[in-house]
């Protein structure tokens, strides 16, 4: 049972293993998507297909008829990862050694729907894959193993997922075996060290300038690729200027989104310490860049603003 494209390595490690049997894989329907709303199948559904694996897609899987569609293949084990429904009591206890979930983050932190993302903005050092048994609750049921990984400068969200969804895969097929044949102890969750992980939302991207640079950085790494951090340029066209690369850097103390100097190197701008010095961007509508290639056709200069508001908007 998976949606997002976090659950497809867990899809393929399974199928191609060769000591198991993939019955069915459930997944959330086909959703409108993009500009032209066209609807698109969700991730787990393309690897599936491509895998020649039944799929099923109920629009709520506490519904009966779902349930009993479910229940006709019988499954022995029900792995779980990355879907976005909570799953029923009756559900769980369908198979016979239950369900297990991949979950990307070191449990009880992080439980929810971003915890990618979320360890990137909370400055976390490390990170991590657990694989635990579903209980009825948000990612509270007990733990079977974990595997860390260190969080680096250089890693996004889009970095740290690809390098979750492996592990993840990889420590799937390490710990069925053994939790099969009773060599893994399942390990309550300590409930005291839980924190939540909250869907993010588009609005989440739109950049704060009196926050510090430092914070703006684990925005723009958290954000990328979606959905993105982003300011507009405040003059008399509405433009949008999404952030992909940037740093901090040292600078005079300015009103926070205005622009300080801009050459080749990058674009600085004032933050609420600090000031962030943009390394590739996206003008809206047009292809990412670097800025050196940004100023050969946008002109901008020391003096100018980024700004949380749409210009035209009060």
């Amino acid at each position: 049972m998976g949606t997002a494209e976090l659950a497809c390595s867990s899809l393929q490690a399974l199928s191609t293993d060769g000591h198991y049997q993939v019955v069915q894989v459930i997944t959330q329907p086909d959703r409108p998507q993009g500009r032209d709303l066209k609807l698109r199948p969700p991730p787990v559904k393309e690897t599936a297909l491509q895998l020649g694996l039944e799929v099923f897609q109920p629009e709520k899987v506490r519904q009966d008829q779902a349930q009993q569609a479910i229940a006709s293949v019988k499954p022995d084990l029900i792995v779980v990862a990355a879907y976005g429904q909570i799953l029923p009591q009756s559900l769980l206890d369908l198979p016979h050694w239950g369900c297990l979930n991949v979950h990307a983050s070191l449990l009880p932190k992080h439980r929810g729907a971003a915890p990618i993302q979320w360890a990137i903005l909370n400055e976390d050092l490390e990170t991590g894959v657990t694989i635990m048994r579903v209980d009825a609750g948000l990612d509270t049921g007990d733990i079977l193993t974990m595997e860390k990984t260190a969080i680096l400068d250089s890693d996004n969200a889009q970095t740290l997922h690809d390098r979750l969804a492996m592990m993840g895969s990889r420590l799937l097929l390490e710990t069925i075996p053994d939790y099969i044949s009773g060599g893994i102890k399942p390990r309550p969750q300590p409930s005291d060290q839980a924190s939540y992980a909250r869907k993010i939302t588009k609005q989440d991207g739109l950049i704060d300038w009196n926050l510090s640079a430092h914070q703006l950085w684990n925005r723009i790494r958290a954000f990328a690729p979606w959905p993105g951090a982003f300011s507009f340029i405040d003059n008399d066209t509405p433009t949008m200027l999404k952030i992909w690369e940037a740093i901090p850097v040292d600078a005079p103390i300015r009103p926070p989104g205005e622009i300080l100097s801009t050459d080749a190197s990058g674009i600085v701008v004032a933050c609420g310490q600090q000031a962030l010095k943009l390394l590739t961007i996206q003008r809206e509508g047009k292809r990412r860049m670097s800025c050196a290639q940004f100023m050969a056709g946008c002109h901008l200069e020391a003096g100018q603003r980024l700004t949380s508001i749409p210009p035209g908007r009060s």
